[in-house]
């Protein structure tokens, strides 16, 4: 659900996202921590002249103040390396997705069904409906299957775009002349959106991204229907 006094994350829809807002709680834990440390030790000081020589000058003070960092460090690195590691895990994809950027749209194709490609323009604004976003909604939608591995290819017919769903954790440039690739498990249904995030120009805020995830057999049936 899309709330504009939200100020936390999108719900997650994929495990990686999911993995990336634990990640993101546990290390604002540890800076809350060394934060609040060092604010209390910064008033104490602003209070109390320090005259304790022991205190300044002792060894076991510095060995203290020096590994304490270390392992907060540690504690930080270890998740955030494990989640990169699971980004760039490979898989064997179901079904594989091409986004190509334009001035300004998005183009789609499915690499492993033939002849389905569309072109998602935004929706302006006085043609939306009630429950359509403002600058969010597209006149086609990414349809894909949820709970199926997606590979998702990107490039470029001009200059640098960037395919980004914050929801799913995934932000893949689309270069010209280049292939790039991401993936994606989408585990729930639901309408995803999202934006451009390479300032490629004049109307860089005016190529969003609306994906639609439906269950296998919906998706069999849409593409029936293309």
């Amino acid at each position: 659900m899309y709330k504009w006094w939200k100020y936390s994350f999108q719900d997650a829809m994929t495990p990686t996202m999911e993995q990336m807002i634990m990640f993101h709680d546990h290390a604002m834990m540890i800076i809350i921590m060394i934060t609040t440390m060092v604010g209390y030790l910064l008033m104490l000081m602003m209070k109390n002249k320090l005259v304790n020589h022991m205190l300044l000058e002792n060894q076991m003070v510095e060995m203290i103040w020096t590994l304490s960092p270390t392992i907060m460090l540690v504690f930080i690195a270890l998740p955030s390396l494990r989640i990169l590691y699971l980004m760039e895990e490979s898989m064997n994809p179901v079904i594989t997705v091409k986004a190509i950027g334009h001035q300004w749209y998005w183009s789609y194709e499915y690499s492993d069904l033939k002849n389905i490609e569309f072109d998602s323009y935004m929706v302006k604004t006085k043609m939306l409906k009630m429950n359509e976003f403002r600058l969010f909604e597209t006149d086609n939608r990414l349809i894909i299957p949820f709970k199926m591995n997606l590979r998702m290819l990107t490039s470029s017919m001009n200059v640098i775009h960037s395919w980004t769903i914050p929801s799913s954790g995934i932000k893949i440039d689309a270069s010209p002349g280049r292939i790039n690739q991401g993936s994606m498990f989408i585990s729930r249904p639901g309408i995803f959106y999202g934006q451009c995030s390479e300032i490629c120009g004049a109307n860089h805020s005016f190529m969003p991204i609306t994906m639609e995830s439906i269950n296998i057999k919906t998706f069999i049936n849409w593409m029936k229907t293309m």
